[in-house]
């Protein structure tokens, strides 16, 4: 094997003009193949992306929206308490909604008894089971069962009136009553 460099023929094959031309082809294609790929993987991540961050933000708004139309409820009829005057409510959730979805559930149960040559007897108990998610229509969408709504971590209400002690009191068991919490997690002050 003689690898002897041939310093004119390489010459010649560099000059002469259909090398030249297969060879810039080639290299048009190569870099049209990188400015290709290179564009659709980004528009890919940019969908992945944009999912992602539309899916957090439909979570985030699920769990305002529902503190927001407690709070403006609380207001609403804490405000017609007697002597409480102008009512403001925060409340703070725990968690997301759970959404619990429809699920079919097959399960497979067999049964064996086997006898082996010495007269002992095997039983073979087997189990399968499986849970398959229901979907609405076409596929698109799951079929929710149940929405648990997220726990209550603490509410404040600060109120005109509740400088009265006879006033704090009675919001104060309001807003335990109706959301069902524990007395530590509500808080009652009187606004200026």
């Amino acid at each position: 094997m003689n690898f002897k460099f041939n310093f004119k023929e390489f010459l010649n094959k560099i000059t002469n003009k259909k090398y030249i031309n297969k060879l810039l082809t080639i290299l048009i294609l190569g870099i049209m193949l990188l400015i290709t790929a290179s564009i659709f993987k980004d528009n890919k991540k940019e969908e992945v992306t944009k999912k992602d961050n539309i899916e957090k933000e439909i979570k985030e708004t699920d769990v305002e929206d529902y503190a927001y139309i407690l709070e403006r409820k609380l207001e609403k009829i804490l405000s017609q308490i007697k002597g409480a005057g102008n009512v403001d409510v925060m409340i703070t959730l725990d968690e997301t909604t759970e959404k619990i979805p429809a699920v079919n559930k097959t399960k497979n149960q067999e049964k064996t008894n086997e006898e082996d040559s010495q007269g002992g007897v095997r039983e073979i108990n087997r189990e399968d089971s499986t849970l398959q998610v229901v979907t609405k229509g076409n596929g698109d969408s799951i079929l929710v069962l149940k929405e648990v709504k997220p726990k209550i971590k603490g509410v404040i209400i600060v109120a005109e009136g509740a400088y009265d002690i006879e006033v704090k009191e009675q919001l104060y068991k309001a807003v335990k009553t109706v959301l069902d919490v524990s007395g530590n997690k509500v808080e009652v002050y009187s606004s200026n």
